[in-house]
């Protein structure tokens, strides 16, 4: 029932959209230009860095919250439940709900709840992430190594739990998710025209 209830929990949470609403606010719809996405990397190429890292704010706490709230709740198995939450939550800011289904592709979200889940694989993906948007100025590929890594560190850290295989299994939905919302990326990274940090759409 605690899976059931931190997946709800991270979907409602992971549901308010960030971009969307301080789009609205400046008096446009995110997701009528760029890339159509709402997320932060759209929002920078639309709006700059300064809205690009308000909406980036945001969608890591909404993807904290639900984490955290939902390790409160669950204390016995409180790795468990902020995975469950913090898969809610990206799926939430991928297909919100009140924002007719439509929304980011949910890596700071990801990012969220991964520093939130454990610090130290936080750590290691931020700078997998890093290294690879520096070299490569190709933020889709970045944020599929950055969530790629994911399953194979929470089994690093944690393959003397009891729930490995679920823990394991559970990374894997989040890199999936990651490479099934970036499937047109990928499809552009193979045939060498995917866009570039400081390009236009």
């Amino acid at each position: 029932m605690y899976r059931l209830i931190a997946l709800g929990l991270g979907y409602l949470l992971g549901g308010i959209q960030t971009a969307i609403l301080y789009g609205r606010l400046q008096g446009i719809e995110i997701r009528e230009h760029g890339s159509g996405n709402a997320g932060a990397t759209n929002t920078l190429r639309v709006l700059g860095k300064k809205a690009a890292l308000i909406v980036f704010i945001g969608d890591v706490l909404k993807a904290a919250a639900a984490v955290m709230i939902a390790k409160l709740l669950f204390p016995d198995t409180s790795l468990l439940a902020g995975l469950y939450a913090g898969i809610g939550a990206i799926i939430g800011h991928s297909y919100p709900l009140f924002f007719k289904f439509k929304g980011g592709k949910g890596i700071a979200v990801t990012v969220g709840t991964i520093y939130f889940i454990d610090i130290r694989i936080a750590l290691i993906v931020s700078l997998i992430f890093v290294i690879s948007a520096w070299t490569t100025r190709i933020v889709s590929s970045s944020s599929l190594l950055l969530t790629g890594f994911i399953p194979i560190l929470l089994y690093v850290f944690y393959k003397g739990s009891p729930n490995i295989v679920e823990i394991v299994s559970l990374g894997v939905v989040i890199a999936g998710i990651t490479a099934y919302r970036h499937k047109e990326n990928i499809a552009r990274l193979l045939n060498g025209t995917e866009s570039k940090l400081g390009s236009k759409k």
